[in-house]
C-alpha cells in the first residue's frame, strides 16, 4: 500500500470543508467510519468558535453509530442528513430543527443519487478492512451505500480498520445495478446466491489517503425480553405455524426480513424454538445476535445482509470461526438487500415493527404524536410492500398502559392498510387478508387491543353512520387528544364528537 498516503484523522478531516457533501459507509453502528467523523467534529466545533460556518450535508446507509451521527450532532455540524437515524442527540437536533432531515426508503437512496435527484458526495468515508494497491476495497461489517457514493464521490478517505480481520474477503456479494433504461433483474433465486464481486473496485487515484484504526463497532447491547415481547414472539410463530399447516405457506417455509431491536429478537427466538417451523433462510438488512444463535444451532440455514450489526463479543466470536460462518452468511448493499424486486421474487416474510397501527390497518412507523420524529422508514417499506406476508408487530399499549398503541386513526402514515397483512400484539392476531375495513377494525379491536381499550374502540365505531370506513374527522384524533391533555389516552369521551 506504498502508493497510498497514511494520515491522522485530523489531517483526513482538514480536506473537508463547510457546504461539503459527505457520504459514509456502513449500515446501523456496523461498518460505519469513526475517526475521521469525530475529527470533523471537532474541526466544526473550532470554526465556530471562531465565529465562522461549518456545516456537512450527509448520506449513510442507515443509522451510524454515536461518532459519526452523534458527534456532528452535537457539532451542529449537519447541512441536512438523510436517511434512518436512530442517535438520541440527532433526534433532539432534527426536531429542534437544527439539522434539516428527510426521511427515504432505504433501498432508494443509492439509485436516488446515481440518478441526480440528490447533489452527489464530494466525499466517500468508508470503513475497510483491507486494501489494496489496484483500488479493491473490502467492507467490514456493513455495506449500506458504500458502492455508490465510492464510484459518486470525487475523494475517497479510507478508515483501514484492523479489528476487522482481512479474511473477511469472500463475505460480501457487491453489486451495483445498471440505471434504466439499462437496467436488468437481480437474478438471486435464492438468499445464498450471489451475483457481485467480493469488492468494492474504485480507481485509486481517487484514495485521498488512509487513517488506521483499531476501534470496535459501536453497537449496544439489547434489552432482556420481557412477558410482553416473549408473548409477541410467540403469536408471530404460532401464527406462521399455522400458515404451514393450512397449506398457505409451503411446508418448506420461505426466507424471513426481521426488523431490528427486543421484538425482533424475541421473534426470532421463539421462530428457533418452535418445532412446528423448519429451518429457515433469511434475506434482511440487520443481522443481530439472535440470527448468529440460530445460526450456530442449525435453525437458521443461512442468512443475508447488509449488516452485521451484532454485540462486541458475538462479533469477536465470529472472527474467531470464520471458517464456520462463510457458507452461511453474506453482507450486500442496501440496494440488494433492501431490493422490492427480490423481496417479490424469493416470497419474503417481512416482520416489522409499528409505533402506532389504526383501526383499519394502517402503520405508523416514525413519528410520535404525528410531529416528532423517531428514527425514520428504513427498510420496511421496501418489504412490506412487496412481501409473501407482511405482518407488523407492536406491544398494545405504551407509557404503562397510558399509550394504547391501536388507534382510530394513526397520526401518520407510514404504511397503509392495502400493504398489511397481519397485525400482532402480545394479546393475539388479526388476519387483514380480505376484509373490509369494518371487518379489518373488528379483528384487530377484538384480537389485539388491550382490555382497558376494547371498548373505548368499538365506541368510536359506533360515531359513523352506514359508510365504507367508519371514520369520524371530528373524532379520529381524540385519543391522541386526550394524551395530550391529561397525559393518558384512557378515559377519552366521544360524546363531545357526536355529531348526530
Amino acid at each position: 500500500m506504498q502508493n497510498y498516503k497514511f494520515v491522522t484523522a485530523e489531517e483526513a478531516a482538514s480536506y473537508v470543508n463547510n457546504g461539503d457533501i459527505v457520504g459514509f459507509s456502513g449500515f446501523t453502528p456496523a461498518g460505519c467510519p469513526k475517526e475521521v467523523p469525530t475529527a470533523i467534529a471537532k474541526r466544526a466545533e473550532a470554526f465556530h468558535a471562531e465565529g465562522k460556518e461549518f456545516k456537512i450535508g450527509m448520506y449513510t446507509g442507515a443509522s451510524t453509530g454515536d461518532s459519526l451521527d452523534g458527534a456532528l450532532a452535537r457539532a451542529n455540524a449537519i447541512l441536512f442528513r438523510t436517511p434512518y437515524q436512530s442517535n438520541k442527540d440527532l433526534r433532539s437536533a432534527l426536531n429542534d430543527e437544527r439539522a434539516p432531515y428527510f426521511d427515504m426508503h432505504l433501498s432508494s437512496l443509492a439509485p436516488h443519487l446515481r440518478f441526480g435527484f440528490m447533489p452527489k458526495p464530494k466525499f466517500a468515508i468508508i470503513e475497510v478492512c483491507e486494501i489494496t494497491e489496484d483500488g479493491e476495497l473490502i467492507p467490514t461489517s456493513g455495506v449500506g451505500i458504500s458502492p455508490t457514493i465510492a464510484n459518486l464521490a470525487d475523494h475517497i478517505i479510507v478508515e483501514l480498520n484492523h479489528n476487522h480481520p482481512k479474511e473477511l474477503r469472500g463475505f460480501h456479494d457487491i453489486f451495483e445495478p445498471l440505471d434504466p433504461p439499462h437496467r436488468l433483474p437481480m437474478t438471486l433465486l435464492k438468499p445464498s446466491d450471489r451475483m457481485g464481486v467480493p469488492y468494492i473496485k474504485v480507481d485509486p487515484k481517487k484514495i485521498l489517503c488512509v487513517v488506521e484504526t483499531w476501534r470496535d463497532d459501536e453497537v449496544g447491547g439489547f434489552t432482556p425480553t420481557d412477558e410482553v415481547t416473549d408473548n409477541i414472539g410467540k403469536n408471530v410463530a404460532n401464527f406462521l405455524a399455522g400458515e404451514i399447516k393450512s397449506g398457505r405457506i409451503p411446508k418448506e417455509f420461505l426466507p424471513i426480513q426481521s426488523g431490528v431491536g427486543n421484538i425482533a429478537n424475541a421473534v426470532m427466538a421463539s421462530l428457533g424454538t418452535n418445532e412446528e417451523i423448519p429451518s429457515f433462510e433469511m434475506y434482511t438488512e440487520v443481522i443481530q445476535d439472535s440470527v448468529i444463535d440460530l445460526l450456530k444451532k442449525g435453525k437458521i440455514r443461512f442468512a443475508s445482509g447488509c449488516s452485521l450489526t451484532i454485540t462486541t463479543p458475538v462479533l469477536k466470536e465470529i472472527y474467531q470461526n470464520l471458517e464456520f460462518y462463510r457458507d452461511k452468511l453474506v453482507l450486500r448493499p442496501q440496494e440488494m438487500s433492501n431490493s422490492p424486486e427480490l423481496a417479490r421474487r424469493l416470497g419474503l416474510i417481512t416482520i416489522n415493527t409499528a409505533l402506532e397501527a389504526d383501526i383499519f390497518g394502517n402503520v405508523n412507523s416514525t413519528h410520535v404524536l404525528g410531529s416528532k420524529m423517531m428514527n425514520g422508514i428504513g427498510g420496511s417499506a421496501d418489504f412490506t410492500r412487496s412481501a409473501y406476508i407482511s405482518i407488523f408487530t407492536t406491544p398494545s399499549t405504551a407509557k404503562k398502559g397510558n399509550i394504547s398503541s391501536i388507534v382510530p386513526m394513526v397520526s401518520h402514515v407510514d404504511q397503509n392498510e392495502h400493504s398489511v397483512n397481519i397485525i400482532i400484539t402480545e394479546h393475539g392476531v388479526a388476519d387483514l387478508r380480505g376484509k373490509s375495513p369494518i371487518q379489518r377494525a373488528e379483528e384487530i379491536i377484538e384480537n389485539c387491543v388491550d382490555p382497558a381499550y376494547k371498548q373505548m374502540l368499538r365506541d368510536y365505531l359506533a360515531l359513523s353512520g352506514p359508510c365504507h370506513t367508519p371514520t369520524d374527522l371530528h373524532a379520529c384524533f381524540g385519543m391522541h387528544t386526550q394524551f395530550m391533555k391529561t397525559g393518558s389516552m384512557l378515559g377519552t369521551d366521544w360524546s363531545i364528537y357526536d355529531q348526530k
